[in-house]
């Protein structure tokens, strides 16, 4: 957070926090985003733990934080004056679309919304909501959408001649590993998206090329089966699902539980955006490409979170209400560094 500060100054800024008021954060839903989002929380000095609120019973949950408090989420009514900002942790096939419009009547709130289609319908219902009750929420913030949300918007605009590509990977994909987990005669699954380096290799040349989905990525699949389980037929089921597989060139390899355990139980993700483009008359050709490397994809998104929370903040003490993606936000407002320091360490 302070790279290229220098140690003494970076305590300097560390310990400037402990005589101001803190950001108070509450997390909702407590899985990986949420776990990722208690960690991140310590790493930034202007920002505290208010609570974490589960649907679960709070007194069977164990959380990392030393001192930390659980709560139901039935709790959150009676903490409006305790939590500056919400950030909502749970999925988006069905709890954001319904939590983060509910929760913006309350708090400023931050979520993860990554279901790209549905979009502009979940800005318009939290907008409204938000508009209404005159608190901040920032939707669909994480790494795509969000960090690489950016990188294709300033390509565009640096750009305006040219052509966009987004690579995933290579990284766990955990809605498709849930896909394989649903194969009757699978045990446990982990599916890792890939780019076909031969196609990212003629997008960094300036080729330009028109890319299919399959030309784009493949999809490796490791499977644990059932004992005596058709393999055969599960590998062909996997390879064949539609809306997952099917469009893609897919291998399919059966592994022991414990060969899955040793060596695919992280999380691990990344990929490219990369703009090709052009200036002048054409003759100049230009590449912009931003690179993700991801040891942990829910940890990164977290802190991605907790920098976002710290945006809702500053907007809500200025007054502004509504509904906001990353395209609306000032970088300087995701910095806990005042504009002095960012315009003499940064700029």
């Amino acid at each position: 957070m302070y790279s290229g500060l220098g140690f003494q100054t970076a305590v300097l800024m560390k310990g400037r926090f402990k005589d101001m008021d803190k950001i108070r954060i509450g997390i909702v839903g407590y899985g990986n985003i949420g776990r990722g989002v208690e960690m991140a929380i310590r790493q930034n000095a202007d920002c505290e733990l208010a609570g974490v609120f589960t649907r679960r019973d709070p007194s069977s949950l164990k959380i990392a934080a030393e001192g930390g408090k659980v709560y139901s989420v039935n709790d959150l009514p009676s903490m409006k004056d305790k939590i500056d900002v919400c950030i909502i942790c749970g999925g988006s096939a069905t709890d954001l679309p319904k939590q983060t419009p509910e929760l913006v009547k309350m708090f400023n709130v931050i979520d993860s919304f990554d279901t790209h289609a549905r979009i502009p319908e979940h800005f318009a219902n939290v907008d409204a909501a938000a508009k209404e009750s005159g608190h901040v929420g920032i939707i669909s913030v994480g790494w795509d959408p969000g960090m690489f949300s950016l990188n294709r918007l300033y390509g565009n605009a640096i750009l305006p001649e040219g052509k966009d590509y987004t690579f995933w990977g290579r990284g766990v994909s955990q809605g498709h590993s849930d896909a394989i987990r649903r194969v009757e005669g699978v045990l446990d699954a982990r599916q890792y998206t890939v780019p076909v380096e031969s196609a990212v290799e003629a997008v960094r040349n300036g080729e330009n090329p028109e890319l299919t989905t399959r030309q784009k990525h493949t999809r490796e699949c490791y499977v644990v089966a059932a004992e005596g389980a058709d393999k055969a037929r599960i590998e062909a089921e996997i390879k064949n699902m539609p809306n997952y597989f099917a469009d893609y060139d897919t291998t399919v390899t059966f592994i022991s539980q414990e060969e899955l355990d040793a060596h695919h139980k992280g999380i691990p993700h990344g990929g490219f955006v990369i703009r090709s483009g052009s200036t002048g008359d054409g003759t100049h050709k230009h590449i912009i490409e931003y690179r993700l490397k991801l040891d942990s994809n829910p940890e990164f998104t977290s802190s991605v979170l907790v920098a976002y929370a710290r945006a809702a903040k500053r907007l809500a003490d200025e007054g502004v209400s509504g509904c906001k993606t990353v395209f609306d936000i000032a970088p300087a407002y995701l910095s806990s560094m005042s504009g002095e320091e960012i315009r003499a360490h940064l700029l």
